[in-house]
């Protein structure tokens, strides 16, 4: 892979995925299962080739303490030319036990899949209007100049509402505030006593506070908390018995579980790492605090894209890139109702959602067709860095790789 690829598929990942420095110690063995599909009948699917086993398999091999990037990693590769699935790397760099194929993480910005697919189903039952002011829904938390941002231009990170305030962006600031419990009309009220970036709709600012607002608002609309309402309309009916909310208090992994990691700097000028699993994720919220397994992801995934999820309608709306540019880079914008457009270097078009919190790097996505899904999680060792984790982009690229 040449430096210009890596760099374009980087550059189209990059929200919720992280690049790691260096870390030390023993490398775990890639474990890995395939199946080739049988020969399809129909449309030429975009992905027709069944997975690279052997690509896939060297971009997770020889994850440990030792390796440069990552500690773990679980993936699974699916759809109708095919699945793949492995994992690699230690569960905990303590006793280097192997990483746990089934174990649950943090899978951070994938959240917002989950609150977008409940938002475009209340839409769809007529409770909530997708033009509608958002004012008109909380008129005590969204008041004044932001009362006009549409549910849509909070979907599509279109609102001009800026970020919350918080404790840093440095990871030492962040670790220090790690058990701090956030209340989100809190972080709304500080958002919204701020000016606006930009005119609602002229701009993408991919920004948690729009789903913040969109968990208040199912919440209102709904009567019940945000998480009963995910569990009730998402969780329940698909059967994703592994994925749950960590709630405002929770700040465990629940059931068994690899660690997560940041390589933090030594005094002596060496790097080590600190376990970062435990961690209250109420900032992130409604935004991204899930917390799940790589099956139950693909599961949500292939259910979303059959739109078993979302009613057809409404599900055009994450398939939809808004036609402005994005606030910070200039650049087209990308982002939708939950999820983003992915052009990889062959053309294909690929559609998901990444995440990261310390210690873990998620993404979820496929080709609109379902000929290729693709789930993993990434144990990186500096999970919410710049750049893309170079172990997950060998991942994506052995995934699509044809």
């Amino acid at each position: 892979m040449n430096r210009a690829t890596r760099t374009l598929i980087a550059t189209a990942l990059v929200l919720g995925i992280a690049a790691g420095p260096a870390a030390a110690a023993q490398a775990g063995p890639a474990r890995a299962s395939a199946t080739a599909a049988p020969a399809a009948q129909g449309p030429v699917p975009q992905v027709p080739t069944p997975p690279n086993a052997t690509a896939l398999e060297q971009a997770i091999a020889g994850l440990g303490v030792g390796h440069e990037d990552a500690t773990a990693a679980l993936v699974r590769v699916g759809g109708t030319s095919g699945s793949w699935q492995g994992g690699s790397g230690v569960a905990d760099i303590r006793t280097g036990r192997p990483a746990i194929e089934q174990g649950r993480f943090r899978a951070g910005s994938v959240t917002k899949a989950f609150t977008s697919a409940v938002v475009l189903q209340l839409a769809a039952e007529g409770r909530l209007d997708l033009d509608g002011p958002v004012g008109r829904y909380l008129p005590d938390s969204v008041p004044g100049a932001y009362g006009t941002v549409t549910v849509r231009q909070l979907l599509n990170h279109t609102s001009g509402i800026p970020a919350a305030d918080g404790p840093g962006d440095s990871f030492e600031a962040q670790w220090e505030h790690r058990f701090d419990v956030t209340d989100p009309h809190d972080q709304i009220a500080g958002a919204v006593a701020k000016n606006p970036e930009f005119v609602p709709g002229t701009a993408q600012h991919y920004l948690n506070i729009n789903y913040t607002v969109l968990g208040v608002l199912i919440e209102k609309v709904t009567g019940t908390t945000y998480e009963k309402a995910v569990a009730a309309r998402v969780l329940k009916p698909l059967g994703l018995r592994d994925t749950s909310f960590p709630g405002r208090l929770q700040t465990r992994i629940p059931g068994r579980h690899n660690h997560g990691y940041q390589a933090v700097a030594r005094e002596d000028g060496s790097t080590g790492l600190r376990d970062v699993t435990e961690w209250n994720s109420s900032d992130r919220w409604a935004a991204g605090d899930i917390i799940s397994t790589t099956a139950d992801l693909e599961r949500f995934t292939v259910a979303l894209f059959s739109g078993r999820i979302v009613p057809a309608a409404q599900l055009e709306e994450m398939f939809t890139v808004p036609g402005v540019k994005d606030f910070v880079t200039g650049k087209s914008a990308t982002m939708t109702a939950g999820l983003a457009r992915i052009v990889l270097p062959d053309g294909t078009v690929a559609w998901g959602k990444t995440g990261g919190r310390h210690g873990y790097n998620t993404a979820i996505g496929g080709t609109r067709d379902l000929s290729r899904t693709l789930v993993y999680s990434v144990n990186s060792t500096d999970a919410k860095g710049q750049d893309m984790n170079p172990v997950a982009l060998g991942i994506v690229m052995a995934a699509f790789a044809q």
